[in-house]
């Protein structure tokens, strides 16, 4: 073969492969829009590089910002070469409406909200609307160390998560006393309830619709109705003419015992923490068992403080994170998704320092070094222990439950 030739070989093979030209046939980069679910887990991550994700999320916390804007904003840059943009809203109801507006206004795959931080009522009307984006957990790799028997996970408010979204966190309410004024607290819900009327004027719980006062109210409705079974399914009007009445006469039997005789109740959790730090009461009550630490190193409670839960259980809450059906970067969310799941983002996220917030993985199902380094994490002795906590979490009742209970509760108690 000639020199001219060979060449003009070489001068058409360069220029077929700028124009795009192969000798095979040419198979176009898959995308979500066309492709799903035929897709595997490193197309998703191809299509997923170079994409902003708008993450829609409450943001009046310092320290959740600075962790979702420092720690997991670089690493998605560094590992994914996907931009985390944190939208900061005041409730997640500005997310879901915009979702909705889009909806309406025909906005089905271009749409602004790609992410959203949300949990309950909100999911379950988002899941309604046929406004998120689902069946996906199992693509994700980090899926594997999530357990989805456990009842706290695969409902969210009693409604079923269905591969809709991604747990993200766990929260669990704890009883929060003083060793030094209280050296045996009571273990059940029904002796604390004796203890209230014993001793006058110590103890209180936040106002509905407070979510800590909710969460003491929630606990009563289980005792009074056997347990929380009956009330992750929809609301049953035959089974709260039955339980109502027997809430709301525990709930009056301790009003004149509670602080000030129950005329008025703490606005919510904070006022009710400053109680206890005054020595006005002799609990308070934490939704995050992690904060109780954070507040004594903060000099916020005594030194002295402990926290327990109650042996027949204290409710737990996960939130997660959930995409949009119509958000315009899928990929590059649900790259993000797996990557907030990851043994490594999880500790992070764990850290006191950086926000204390328990894990949503299962610990027994990750790497052996992994679940080392969630045992290592540095946590203030009056902070319950992953174990205890896991042994006694109850489920939230289903959200159509909840606005019965904030009504009932302003006309049956505190107007009583």
């Amino acid at each position: 073969m000639g020199l001219k030739i060979k060449a003009l070989i070489v001068w058409l093979v360069v220029v077929a492969a700028v124009a795009g030209i192969s000798a095979g046939p040419a198979l176009a980069q898959k995308n979500i829009a066309d492709n799903w679910p035929d897709m595997t887990w490193d197309e998703i991550k191809a299509e997923a590089k170079g994409q902003t994700v708008n993450w829609y999320m409450w943001g009046g916390s310092a320290k959740i910002n600075s962790f979702v804007s420092g720690w997991v904003a670089k690493q998605a840059k560094k590992r994914y070469d996907i931009t985390v943009n944190r939208v900061a809203i005041e409730g997640t109801v500005e997310a879901v409406n915009k979702v909705l507006g889009e909806k309406e206004a025909g906005v089905h795959t271009k749409g602004t909200v790609d992410m959203i931080w949300i949990n309950g009522h909100f999911f379950k009307t988002m899941k309604q609307g046929d406004m998120l984006f689902c069946d996906y957990m199992h693509f994700m790799p980090n899926n594997k160390y999530i357990d989805w028997d456990d009842p706290t996970i695969n409902t969210d408010f009693g409604t079923p998560v269905d591969k809709c979204e991604t747990p993200w966190g766990r929260a669990q309410m704890v009883v929060v006393y003083d060793s030094a004024r209280l050296s045996d607290p009571p273990k059940s819900l029904a002796n604390f309830l004796k203890w209230v009327k014993l001793n006058p004027g110590r103890f209180t719980y936040p106002a509905p619709p407070d979510f800590t006062g909710m969460f003491f109210i929630k606990h009563v409705l289980y005792m009074v109705g056997g347990g929380y079974e009956p009330f992750v399914k929809p609301f049953d009007q035959k089974k709260w003419d039955e339980v109502s009445p027997k809430m709301w006469a525990v709930l009056n039997d301790i009003a004149p015992y509670l602080w000030r005789e129950g005329k008025t109740y703490p606005s919510d959790r904070p006022a009710m923490h400053r109680l206890f730090a005054n020595n006005e009461v002799d609990f308070t009550l934490a939704t995050h068992p992690d904060s109780v630490g954070q507040d004594i190193e903060k000099g916020t409670f005594p030194q002295t403080t402990q926290s327990y839960v109650w042996e027949d259980g204290t409710v737990g809450d996960v939130h997660y994170v959930a995409v949009p059906y119509n958000s315009a970067h899928k990929a590059g969310a649900l790259v993000l998704a797996n990557m907030l799941i990851s043994p490594e983002a999880q500790l992070e996220k764990a850290k006191p320092s950086v926000w204390g917030v328990r894990s949503a993985l299962d610990l027994t199902r990750v790497p052996g070094e992994w679940q080392t380094k969630f045992k290592n994490l540095p946590r203030h002795k009056a902070v319950v222990g992953d174990a205890e906590l896991a042994r006694t979490a109850m489920p939230q009742p289903n959200s159509e439950w909840v606005k019965p209970m904030e009504d009932g509760w302003r006309k049956h108690v505190l107007k009583k």
